[in-house]
């Protein structure tokens, strides 16, 4: 059974951060499948479904270059309380792994601080990190009760933004708080009064907190979040540029063969953590351009359809992925839309994912 609980919330956030991880079921043959009882087979098959939905986050070039820079951003921002610390701001579009690599980085985070320092600052719980996500027609209310809410602080309901504002001050003060990562910025309407107050508390909140943000977002710049080139009224808009760092991430290309061997290991490394019983190596591999042209280059859409595709051969008994059990659903729209199109260059031979030699 698939246990849920909120990463927004300090109780559910620590339980991920500190649990080891889902156990890999074993691999079984073909043979051994057969000889597994109704109930065993069923017990089985529910097991290796939560496991390849689940079964961790693969390091590629994006994941590191990432982590990188929030290492170097994070472990810079050691300034006195009368200075303010940058942010980090990744903005990309949907399916590229935002949300999943700045989680892998903080979790991290949270790990190495409560080992160094312990579980509990004064009479306080020892919270590295807040985790949230922001919802659509953010308020400054809606913001500050989000925090509130992630460290379990009492009496929040009735509260005002000012009030929820102090609360969540003191609620990163005490629990002794370097992190805060903030996602889906994207819904804060940069062009809206809400949205200004919302940016603007932001910054007030970079002021007054000793702990460096981690923001977010799909499209980011295009929506005006790094711009000096304000109207009158939105001017105290334009210190966001000069305090936030832009963090791209680009889905994969085929443009270089450093790009194409990143293709290559991610597939390599995805195939090795599938639990069929009639997988084989190259099974992955060997269709890669097939692969990159369903997904377009989003790890989000290609863990989609491998995922999906894993169910299927369970389903069906092949226990084993190929073009033709890919080809019997469908994925995100996004990627189905541009299919056709990077399929037919890769059939005429102007687009290709195979390297020359593949490191082994």
């Amino acid at each position: 059974m698939n246990d849920a609980y909120s990463l927004s919330h300090k109780e559910g956030w620590r339980r991920w951060v500190d649990s080891p991880g889902r156990p890999r079921p074993e691999r079984l043959t073909v043979r051994q499948l057969g000889n597994l009882s109704l109930a065993a087979r069923e017990d089985y098959d529910e097991a290796r479904g939560y496991w390849h939905s689940n079964f961790g986050t693969l390091e590629t070039p994006q994941l590191k270059a990432i982590h990188d820079d929030l290492d170097l951003i994070v472990s810079s921002n050691r300034h006195d309380p009368d200075r303010v610390r940058g942010a980090a701001v990744i903005d990309a579009l949907a399916g590229l792994g935002k949300t999943t690599i700045t989680r892998a980085f903080i979790r991290d985070f949270d790990r190495r601080q409560r080992r160094r320092f312990g579980d509990t600052v004064g009479d306080h719980e020892h919270l590295p990190v807040f985790n949230i996500g922001l919802s659509s027609q953010t308020t400054l209310r809606s913001l500050n009760h989000k925090i509130c809410e992630f460290y379990g602080r009492p009496g929040i309901e009735r509260a005002n933004a000012a009030r929820l504002a102090d609360f969540a001050v003191d609620c990163v003060n005490s629990c002794g708080t370097r992190i805060g990562f903030i996602d889906d910025l994207h819904f804060i309407n940069m062009r809206h009064k809400s949205g200004v107050e919302v940016a603007n508390h932001l910054k007030w909140l970079a002021n007054e907190l000793a702990i460096t943000f981690i923001f977010a977002g799909i499209g980011l710049e295009k929506r005006g979040f790094f711009s000096e080139c304000f109207e009158k009224e939105d001017l105290e808009m334009a210190q966001t540029g000069r305090r936030w760092t832009r963090l791209a991430l680009p889905p994969f290309t085929v443009a270089s063969e450093s790009w194409k061997q990143a293709w290559y290991l991610l597939l390599r490394a995805t195939e090795r953590n599938l639990v069929l019983a009639d997988a084989h190596n190259g099974m992955l591999t060997d269709i890669s351009d097939y692969l990159f042209a369903r997904s377009t280059g989003h790890i989000g859409s290609l863990f989609t359809l491998v995922e999906r595709g894993c169910r299927q051969a369970i389903k069906t008994g092949k226990e084993r992925i190929d073009i033709d059990l890919l080809d019997t659903f469908r994925i995100d729209q996004a990627a189905e839309n541009e299919r056709r199109n990077l399929q037919a260059s890769f059939d005429k031979g102007t687009l290709s994912t195979r390297i020359t030699r593949p490191d082994s």
